[in-house]
């Protein structure tokens, strides 16, 4: 609606504030500064050839310039952009491990990636039994590369929760 008001208001009386601007007068050129004016009358006096040549207009060169075509296109649209980035390949996808978390909003993980309920397993998995759990055997298990499993493995950890009884109470020991 806004833009409505605003095209109407810039447009009122267009025609009539651009002739009153075209028949302006135009600026006039700005003056030499004297030593350039004795400069110029001495090389008008000794090549007077060339006070013709600037006034003289090159037939040449306007043919030339008539002849010129420029065939401009517009830009690709953002939309057109858009529509191209979304004809990707197909990737391809692999079933959670281990339903027993509830995952219920996920169906299916691309490979090369795990969700965060597998990071926490595998992770743990290896901790406890880093003899059985190796990188390798998580590479295949999970679908990952090398280097992201070697990365995962040394960058993160699992939290570990430790209660530590107030100092004044003694602790219940488990037989």
């Amino acid at each position: 609606m806004g833009a409505l008001v605003i095209r109407g208001i810039r447009n009122f009386n267009l025609e009539n504030r651009a002739e009153r601007e075209i028949s302006k007068m135009k600026p006039s050129v700005a003056p030499r500064h004297p030593s350039t004016n004795s400069l110029l009358r001495e090389q008008i006096s000794l090549y007077p050839e060339v006070k013709g040549e600037i006034a003289r207009k090159d037939e040449k060169l306007l043919s030339f310039l008539k002849d010129v075509y420029v065939d401009s296109k517009d830009p690709v649209s953002s939309l057109q952009v858009k529509a191209a980035e979304t004809c990707q390949e197909p990737k391809e996808f692999r079933l959670p491990k281990d339903h027993h978390f509830d995952m219920i909003n996920i169906k299916s993980i691309p490979k090369g990636k795990i969700s965060i309920v597998e990071a926490l397993t595998l992770l743990n998995n290896h901790k406890l039994f880093p003899e059985t759990w190796t990188a390798e055997k998580i590479m295949q298990e999970y679908q990952l590369e090398q280097k992201d499993v070697n990365s995962l493995l040394k960058y993160f950890v699992t939290f570990e929760v430790e209660i530590f009884p107030p100092e004044d109470k003694k602790a219940i020991r488990s037989k």
